[in-house]
């Protein structure tokens, strides 16, 4: 499967944004997918997941409460929207597939097996 990912941009800080990541092939549904993130100088980290069937969802602790992943998989679309951000959210977001997962939430780098190209999301104070 290939993953683009779009929708980052600038934002001050309290605004929104929502990223989204179109995937191709015909069995979305089969992948579970999740949004990693990657400031520089800073390790990947996780931020959200979501099951195959969009029934369950997790979240990083950082960004509960702000941040929500859903999917339609009628479109082989994941969203992350993405509320009240703040400057330490700023980060490259990466979305990524993990195809024989499809019944739980993903929540490490080593189990997905796709990866989107990344998009950036700049949060000025």
């Amino acid at each position: 499967v290939q993953l683009q990912a779009s929708g980052g941009g600038l934002v001050q800080a309290g605004g929104s944004l929502r990223l989204s990541c179109a995937a191709s092939g015909r069995t979305f549904s089969s992948y579970a997918m999740g949004w990693f993130r990657q400031a520089p100088g800073k390790e990947r980290e996780f931020v959200a997941a979501i099951t195959g069937s969009g029934s369950s969802a997790y979240y990083a602790d950082s960004v509960k409460g702000r941040f929500t992943i859903s999917r339609d998989n009628s479109k082989n679309t994941v969203y992350l929207q993405m509320n009240s951000l703040k400057p330490e959210d700023a980060a490259v977001y990466y979305c990524a597939a993990a195809e024989k997962l499809h019944t739980l939430v993903v929540l490490t780098t080593i189990d997905y097996d796709y990866w989107g190209q990344g998009t950036q999301v700049t949060v000025s104070s």
